[in-house]
């Protein structure tokens, strides 16, 4: 097991079980109800130019109920989507399809495949407790701001790590690969998104036990948002600097970067309260996002920049960077105002963007001697 996977595993468990210090509200009445159908409609769009594509990178945002058929988890650049359909009407799964608008480019419909077991992949939970410290930085600046970083150390005994991780973030609300639930992509069907893909049209959904109403339109402002143009400049044992350009639709930003340097593992964010920020790095509510970006935790839609302070990473093995832009959501509830609603549709939508730092000084701040081949740096930081 990695080292970053044992920090990253030890990390989801407990940001698990600590408490949200708040919860954003939906957009529109939620009824009394849940409806007997919901599907959900999760879009992104991910850039990573120059990095090794497929790599997966644990721990790095996704949501633990995210459809793992999907790749947005990887670095591979593309647009992205997963689809889910739950229904009361057959809650051990029920096979489906998603008939598509021709601007989607995948044909007329995608198949919608009951999973009757989770997905397999590496386990939650760490095989051994890692060793060293978690140094957690934060704020955008020139220089690292008081009372930073906040230490945890591993090895102390009766650490609160549930605790020291507690953090913001938006219980589990979009597309899941869980059993009983109908998901593309699936085995059936992982066919890539073209590169001109696009989600606008109409869309119908059916299967046994879905309502046959269950149809909804997608509008531009819930299409793919464009690819994040993002720059890094800097040494690593200077101020980097993250620059990008202004993205549609896009309602707030946040980004984080994290490295390693011996046992230790090093996080920053760029919100402006102590906040790592893994419950951030995924689809947001945009009440949640308003609320964030007042309290600073979150960059508003306005900002093109950020910088890492000087000396965080110095020394260190290569550093990742992630850039998150929040989209607007869209919520549908069919009929509108029902006691007992037949069906509810979720689109939610996010761009977001990967970037390794200090490659200007070969991936080791101060001019280390590793090559800056990205795989290099990469198997530094994932060692």
């Amino acid at each position: 097991m990695s080292r970053l996977f044992a920090f990253t595993a030890l990390i989801a468990v407990c940001t698990a079980t600590s408490s949200a210090s708040s919860q954003g509200t939906p957009q529109r009445q939620t009824p009394a109800r849940a409806p007997a159908t919901q599907y959900y409609v999760d879009v992104a769009t991910h850039a990573s130019p120059g990095m090794p594509s497929g790599m997966p990178v644990p721990g790095m945002g996704g949501g633990a109920n995210s459809n793992e058929f999907g790749n947005t988890r990887g670095m591979a650049q593309g647009k992205y989507v997963d689809l889910a359909l739950v229904t009361r009407n057959k809650p051990g799964g029920t096979q489906g399809t998603h008939a598509i608008p021709p601007s989607v480019r995948l044909g007329a419909s995608l198949p919608l495949v009951p999973l009757t077991t989770a997905p397999r992949g590496e386990s939650d939970t760490p095989s051994e407790r890692p060793r060293g410290r978690i140094l957690i930085y934060w704020g955008c600046g020139e220089t690292i701001g008081n009372g930073q970083p906040k230490t945890i150390d591993l090895a102390a005994p009766n650490a609160d790590f549930a605790r020291a991780f507690s953090g913001r973030f938006v219980p589990e609300r979009g597309a899941r690969a869980a059993p009983g639930w109908a998901v593309w992509p699936n085995p059936q069907d992982r066919r890539q998104l073209p590169r001109e893909a696009s989600l606008v049209g109409d869309h119908a959904v059916s299967g046994d036990g879905v309502p046959a109403s269950l149809k909804f339109a997608i509008g531009a402002a819930h299409d793919f948002m464009p690819a994040i143009d993002l720059t890094t400049r800097g040494d690593l044992a200077a101020s980097i600097s993250l620059d990008w350009k202004p993205v549609t639709h896009a309602l707030g930003f946040f980004a984080a970067t994290m490295s390693s340097k011996g046992n230790d593992m090093i996080l920053w964010s760029s919100s402006e309260q102590a906040e790592a920020g893994f419950g951030l790095l995924d689809y947001l509510p945009p009440a949640s996002v308003e609320r964030w970006v007042r309290e600073r935790v979150l960059l508003p839609a306005s900002a093109t920049s950020c910088r890492v302070p000087r000396g965080i990473f110095a020394g260190a093995d290569g550093a990742m960077a992630r850039l998150i832009a929040y989209g607007p959501e869209l919520n549908i509830v069919h009929p509108p105002r029902p006691a007992n609603p037949e069906w509810s549709a979720r689109v939610r939508v996010k761009s977001t963007a990967m970037a390794l730092l200090g490659m200007e000084s070969g991936g080791r701040g101060g001019g280390g001697s590793n090559p800056s081949n990205p795989l290099n740096i990469l198997r530094g930081i994932l060692r």
